[in-house]
C-alpha cells in the first residue's frame, strides 16, 4: 500500500459540521457588513512580493520572518498574501475605483498565509474577514469601523471580548515616538531580547509590539506611552474618536502601548482580545492607514479598516450557533424500478431548491435510514414494493416519526407545500 499524503503542517481541513459552522458565521458577518454599507471584494491569493514589503515595512516580523515567498517561472518574487489590506488597496488603485466609487467601503473573506510555528489559533494557512473604508480622514469613520467589528462579533455570538484603542499619530509623530523609544531603552539595550536589539536599529516602533516580558517591563518603566508624542491635530482626532465611541455606548480601554505589527498604521489603532485564547489573545485588530494609498502609487486618501481571525473567533464563541439546515429529503428505496423513480424525483426537487439525497452505495433500507439520520434529513421518502405497486411514496417525518402516504403524482407539490408553504 502506498504511503498516504497528509496535509502540510500548519494547515487544516474544514470538515462537514465545521465547514457548515464557518458558513453560518460568514453569513451572519455578511449581513452586518451589508447593513453598514460595505460591498464585497475578492483579491488574489498571490501578489508581487514588493507589494507587501512596501506596505507592511521592512523590519516588521511579517516581512522579515513570516512571508511565504518564492521565485516564479518569470523570475518574479511572488508572495502568498500574509494579510489583505495591501491587496485591497492595490485593487482599488489598479481598477480605478478611486474614480468609479470615490469613497469606497469594501469587505473581504479568505485565506492568508504566514510561516509561523503552528499553535492553537495560529496556523500557517489561516482565514480572515475584514473591511477597508477608503477615502475619508473623518474620526467618525474610525468610530464606525470599531463599532462594526463589535457588531460583527456580537452577531456571531462572541461574548466577553475587550476592545483596546490607541493613537500612533501622524508620520511626524511616529518619528518622534521612535526617537522617544530609543531614548527610553538605551540604558537597558543589553537586556532586550535579540529581536528588539535589531528593532532598535531598524524599526524602533516594533519594540512596542514585543511579547517578551522583560522587554515589556523595561518599556513600561521608562516610557509613558504614545500619547506624549502626539501633535495637537492627532490628539484632537483621537479625542473625537473616543467621544463618538462613548456616544455609541461602545466599551473600550485606552492602551498607550498598543501598536500593530504593520508599518502602514497612523493615528487610531485598535485590537479586540479575549481571555479564552490565552497568550495569543487577539481576535481581530485594525486602525487607520492614511499614507498607504499614496505609498502604493495613488493620490493621498484617508483609510481605515480591520481584520478578524476566523480560527480565533471560533475558539472564542460563547456557544456554537444553530447551524444551517441539513438535507430536507432523503429517498430510501428497495429495488431498481423504485430507485429510478426516486432518482428522478430527487433531481426535480433539487431544481426547485429543495435539498435531497439518495443512496449511491446499494445499502439496505435500514442502512439508508441511518444515513438519513446522519445527514439531518427532515423527511425520509420511502419507495418500496408496495409503494411501487400503488404509485405512492411513504413520507416519514424524521423528528416525530409520523408517516403518511402521498400519491406519487402529488409528491412534488406536497414537498413544495411543506417547505415553501405553497
Amino acid at each position: 500500500m502506498k504511503e498516504q499524503i497528509r496535509a502540510l503542517r500548519g494547515t487544516k481541513d474544514l470538515l462537514l459540521k465545521e465547514a457548515r459552522l464557518w458558513t453560518t458565521l460568514e453569513a451572519k458577518a455578511r449581513a452586518v457588513f451589508n447593513a453598514f454599507g460595505y460591498e464585497e471584494i475578492r483579491v488574489p491569493i498571490i501578489e508581487e512580493s514588493s507589494l507587501f514589503v512596501r506596505s507592511l515595512g521592512e523590519g516588521t516580523d511579517i516581512v522579515d520572518k513570516q512571508m511565504f515567498t518564492f521565485i516564479d517561472r518569470g523570475k518574479r518574487s511572488i508572495t502568498l498574501r500574509p494579510e489583505a489590506t495591501a491587496s485591497v488597496v492595490r485593487a482599488y488603485l489598479e481598477n480605478n475605483l478611486i474614480n468609479e466609487m470615490g469613497f469606497a467601503k469594501l469587505f473581504y473573506m479568505g485565506p492568508m498565509f504566514r510561516a509561523e510555528r503552528p499553535q492553537a489559533g495560529r496556523m500557517r494557512q489561516f482565514h480572515q474577514m475584514g473591511v477597508e473604508a477608503i477615502g475619508s480622514y473623518s474620526p467618525y469613520l474610525d468610530a464606525e469601523v470599531i463599532a462594526l467589528i463589535a457588531a460583527v462579533l456580537d452577531s456571531i455570538g462572541v461574548a466577553g471580548y475587550s476592545i483596546k484603542i490607541n493613537s500612533l499619530g501622524c508620520p511626524s509623530d511616529k518619528k518622534k515616538l521612535a526617537e522617544a523609544l530609543r531614548k527610553a531603552v538605551i540604558n537597558n539595550l543589553d537586556k532586550l531580547c535579540d529581536d528588539c536589539k535589531v528593532r532598535y536599529e531598524k524599526n524602533a516602533l516594533r519594540i512596542l509590539d514585543c511579547k517578551n516580558d522583560t522587554c515589556k517591563k523595561i518599556l513600561r518603566d521608562a516610557f509613558r506611552g504614545t500619547g506624549e508624542c502626539l501633535c495637537p491635530d492627532c490628539l484632537s482626532h483621537f479625542e473625537t474618536v473616543k467621544k463618538a465611541l462613548d456616544g455609541l455606548k461602545i466599551n473600550y480601554i485606552v492602551d498607550p502601548y498598543l501598536v500593530r505589527g504593520l508599518d502602514y498604521y497612523t493615528k487610531t489603532t485598535f485590537e479586540v482580545t479575549h481571555k479564552k485564547l490565552g497568550a495569543q489573545d487577539a481576535i481581530g485588530a485594525g486602525g487607520r492607514y492614511d499614507n498607504l494609498i499614496e505609498e502604493l502609487g495613488g493620490q493621498a486618501k484617508g483609510a481605515c479598516g480591520f481584520a478578524i481571525g476566523m480560527e480565533r473567533t471560533v475558539m472564542a464563541l460563547a456557544e456554537i450557533p444553530e447551524l444551517s439546515d441539513g438535507i430536507k429529503v432523503f429517498f430510501a428505496t428497495m429495488g431498481e424500478e423504485e430507485y429510478k423513480i426516486a432518482f428522478n424525483m430527487a433531481m426535480e426537487l433539487r431544481v426547485q431548491g429543495i435539498s435531497c439525497e439518495l443512496d449511491y452505495e446499494g445499502k439496505s433500507l435500514k442502512a439508508q435510514m441511518r444515513a438519513a439520520d446522519r445527514l439531518g434529513a427532515k423527511y425520509a421518502a420511502i419507495i418500496g414494493g408496495d409503494e411501487l405497486k400503488n404509485r405512492s411514496v411513504t413520507l416519514r417525518n424524521m423528528s416525530t416519526k409520523e408517516q403518511k402516504t402521498v400519491p406519487e403524482r402529488d409528491f412534488i407539490s406536497e414537498m413544495e407545500r411543506i417547505f415553501f408553504n405553497i
